[in-house]
């Protein structure tokens, strides 16, 4: 992360503020090995991991009051983490995964910013059929449909990290793929419902997307 500019800021959820360490704008770039081109990830694509987008905040806010429980919590495709970092607070059983190679570092990094336990993350792509995170009783995730081909991939991930009853909160920016997800999902016994988030101040610009909640009951 040398060769990275970096932002710090804070976000406030009621009376819990969360500190981030994010890069400072969507053109940075740092990939000297060549580890995240292998995987795939396109310079241009390198940076969208290590911005808090729109989508991130309403999933947080969407979250900082919900009734988590004892549920074990997956947060996928978690970028900066912001959801992972909150319920890290309230000391829920939370553990986040994401495809990027710089995603771990700025979790460890951001974790010890707020002065909390060190979140268990683990590196794997959705395709993947190898990793070791277990099933959940929770799955959260938000602006993770960029291509159609993601749907699939997003499905079967779900399927083989939710325990029989399991529910999924996807915050969807408007990408116009939220109907094919839940008929995919509908298909692994996920009753679908779509609301938009009450209330947005916090955004810069309206809201255009949908919170996606899939509830299956075993």
């Amino acid at each position: 992360m040398t060769n990275l500019r970096l932002c710090y800021q804070t976000i406030e959820f009621g009376k819990t503020d969360i500190h981030l360490c994010t890069l400072r704008n969507k053109q940075e770039f740092h990939d000297p090995e060549g580890i995240a081109k292998a995987l795939g990830i396109s310079s241009a694509a390198w940076p969208v991991f290590g911005i808090v987008w729109p989508s991130s905040l309403v999933l947080a806010h969407h979250i900082s009051n919900y009734d988590i429980g004892f549920k074990r919590v997956l947060e996928i495709g978690c970028g900066t983490a912001l959801s992972s970092l909150l319920l890290n607070k309230r000391h829920v059983d939370i553990t986040a995964t994401d495809h990027h190679p710089e995603v771990e570092a700025f979790l460890t990094r951001n974790s010890a910013l707020n002065g909390d336990a060190l979140i268990p993350f683990e590196r794997t792509g959705w395709g993947d059929s190898n990793d070791n995170l277990g099933r959940f009783d929770l799955i959260i995730g938000s602006d993770l449909l960029y291509e159609d081909e993601h749907i699939g991939l997003l499905s079967n991930f779900i399927r083989e990290h939710s325990n029989p009853e399991c529910e999924v909160i996807i915050v969807d920016p408007g990408r116009g793929r939220k109907n094919k997800l839940a008929k995919k999902l509908l298909e692994l016994g996920y009753i679908s419902t779509f609301s938009k988030p009450e209330n947005t101040d916090y955004l810069d610009s309206d809201f255009k997307g949908y919170i996606l909640n899939f509830v299956r009951t075993g």
